[in-house]
């Protein structure tokens, strides 16, 4: 097959795939949430995830990637889409670094390009694979397209610690809810995939069908005898050659019912359908809780006569009212949940002039209607290594602590997922971290799993920041429908970000780990999302962002155990690893069979 070299043309279309391809990246990344106020197109809201938008953007990518005519090109395309959909997810790493961090704007904004990036190459490695063993069978493509790109999100959210923020599947969190707990995120990502590529497919045949009316048909795109890339020949060309079989027919109604049931689903497709997932789970009874957020500064958080001052007046006298509240009213609540951080020095700094004033009205509770305290602190010492951990007192706990001030007997949790660069600093990278003026180190892990804390009839387990977004890890603790917990807690600071989209974007997230669970989630920040969500992940309360306050809510707790929960406590993501690898691979080897096929059908 001759090639012909670039011209004026190929120059063209290769500056429109450009923007094409930068468009759909930004547009993945508004769709986990819409980023800003100044324009919201119709049918989306701010702060909102749309999973239309996620579908069509990650089309956008595919019909470049359709036209692309070499396997560099193709991954060349999907690095500029991944580059473009990650640095607009994570954009506001630059205000912790830049803003708190002191770096300059410059270094700041090419350190969140130069990860962008970083992370782009597993979805360029992927599209570069699919285009040189695309099979000629749209179908098999739809398929091969979903099971490359999933892979990718698996690496991208599993090697060198993971950082799975902004996955496509988490714009799904309302049209995709009913898969939620049937598959999880990366199982929506994949279903919306294959959707994405189908809407590609009808646009490219489109553009075919309006230039071959136009009387301009296409010139036949090139291809490599190694694999090429997915259209050979436009279908204007080869409509005259095309030959349908009844086993043709048969496979193409299959694939476009598949695809219809998929739509449908997404659609909704009734409460009963909504609800298939969760068929498992039963209530465990109310919880009624007070969710605490400070709005304390970052830039005086840690500050002793400032931030820290606030900090140890403010949380205490609410935890304070709300022991109070639980006795004196029948709407009292049974927790109160103050977030990361709250308490920012290790209790040995405080003394017993801050820890006997705040235990003691917890202890005196005696009566049915008390309430336990669950709020976020650092721990360790030098010798042991210090964790971000959560303390929880109920009244017995309490008066444990009391007596014994030394070894206080109460619920900790300690953050297993640390940070990279915030809690602890991969190697090689300290050099980095030493030019920014935050403070870092190395923080000591906690175990996988931890058990949960019981208390007010319910099995809580808390979850620190960012740890959250793996879904895979809270699932530890879910391997006995005896023993998983009722409800879900979030203890998280994200004041490092500013006022950013990242309180969006973690609200979302949060609201899928609800889903795939069929648990309630509570949220309790410094600066917000401070939320209420539950086992649906639906946001039942919700307190305004950047104000100090107190969310007075009430969730169900939920028992039992949805299919994602039963299969992710027990072999975490490798189902999915193992069953796109294998699709990729089946296609991948069956090519040369559809190449001979295509070849017989056109003589």
């Amino acid at each position: 097959m001759t090639r012909r070299p670039p011209g004026r043309g190929s120059r063209l279309a290769g500056f429109l795939f450009f923007w094409v391809c930068l468009l759909g990246g930004l547009g993945q990344a508004a769709a986990i949430a819409w980023p800003t106020a100044a324009w919201v197109p119709p049918g989306l809201v701010l702060g909102q995830p749309s999973g239309g938008l996620q579908i069509v953007s990650l089309a956008l990518l595919v019909l470049a990637l359709q036209f692309a005519t070499r396997v560099g090109q193709a991954m060349w395309r999907g690095w500029l889409f991944a580059t473009a959909w990650l640095a607009g997810s994570f954009w506001w790493l630059f205000i912790s670094m830049n803003t708190y961090g002191g770096l300059p704007a410059w270094l700041a904004a090419l350190a969140v390009l130069a990860l962008a990036g970083a992370l782009a190459l597993y979805y360029a490695l992927a599209v570069g694979f699919l285009c040189a063993w695309a099979p000629l069978a749209r179908s098999a493509q739809a398929l091969m397209f979903a099971a490359a790109w999933t892979l990718a999100e698996l690496a991208r959210g599993q090697l060198f610690t993971g950082f799975p923020w902004g996955a496509g599947g988490y714009a799904q969190v309302d049209l995709m809810a009913p898969w939620a707990p049937l598959v999880g995120v990366y199982g929506m990502g994949f279903i919306a995939a294959i959707l994405a590529y189908v809407l590609a497919s009808v646009l490219t045949w489109a553009v075919h069908a309006a230039l071959a009316w136009m009387r301009q048909p296409v010139r036949p795109v090139p291809v490599r005898n190694a694999g090429g890339v997915y259209v050979s020949t436009p279908p204007t060309a080869r409509v005259q050659a095309r030959h349908w079989s009844p086993f043709t027919v048969a496979r193409g109604a299959l694939a476009w019912l598949v695809v219809l049931l998929l739509v449908i689903s997404c659609l909704g497709g009734g409460e009963r359908w909504r609800g298939l997932g969760q068929a498992e789970t039963a209530g465990t009874g109310p919880l009624r809780v007070w969710l605490l957020q400070g709005n304390i500064p970052q830039d005086q958080k840690f500050v002793p006569g400032t931030g820290v001052a606030q900090a140890l007046e403010w949380y205490p006298r609410q935890m304070h009212e709300g022991i109070a509240a639980a006795s004196a009213r029948a709407d009292g609540p049974q927790l109160i949940v103050a977030p990361e951080t709250a308490v920012p020095l290790l209790p040995e700094q405080l003394g017993a002039a801050f820890w006997q004033p705040l235990l003691q009205p917890i202890a005196a509770q005696t009566g049915p209607q008390a309430a336990a305290v669950l709020t976020g602190l650092p721990l360790g010492s030098l010798e042991t290594g210090y964790t971000n951990s959560t303390w929880g007192f109920t009244p017995a706990a309490a008066r444990r602590a009391l007596a014994n001030a030394q070894s206080p007997e109460v619920h900790r949790y300690d953050k297993h997922h640390l940070v990279p660069f915030g809690e602890f600093i991969p190697p090689f990278f300290r050099w980095f971290t030493q030019m920014m003026n935050i403070p870092l180190g190395d923080f000591a892990r906690g175990a996988l799993p931890q058990a949960p804390w019981t208390w007010a009839g319910q099995r809580i387990a808390p979850n620190i920041c960012y740890e959250d977004l793996f879904g895979e890890e809270i699932a530890a603790g879910f391997a006995t429908a005896e023993g998983a917990p009722t409800v879900l807690v979030n203890l998280s600071n994200i004041a490092w970000f500013g006022d950013s989209i990242a309180i969006d974007q973690h609200l979302q997230i949060s609201r899928l780990r609800a889903l795939e669970f069929g648990r309630p989630m509570l949220r309790a920040t410094n600066t917000g999302a401070t939320a209420a969500i539950d086992h649906r992940g639906v946001v039942t309360q919700l307190l305004p962002r950047l104000e100090r306050g107190r969310l007075e809510a009430t969730v169900e707790g939920r028992s039992g155990l949805t299919p994602y929960a039963q299969w992710a406590a027990r072999w975490g993501l490798m189902p999915l690893w193992v069953v796109c690898g294998a699709l990729l691979l089946v296609i991948a080897s069956l090519r040369h069979l559809g190449r001979r096929g295509g070849r017989t059908r056109r003589r």
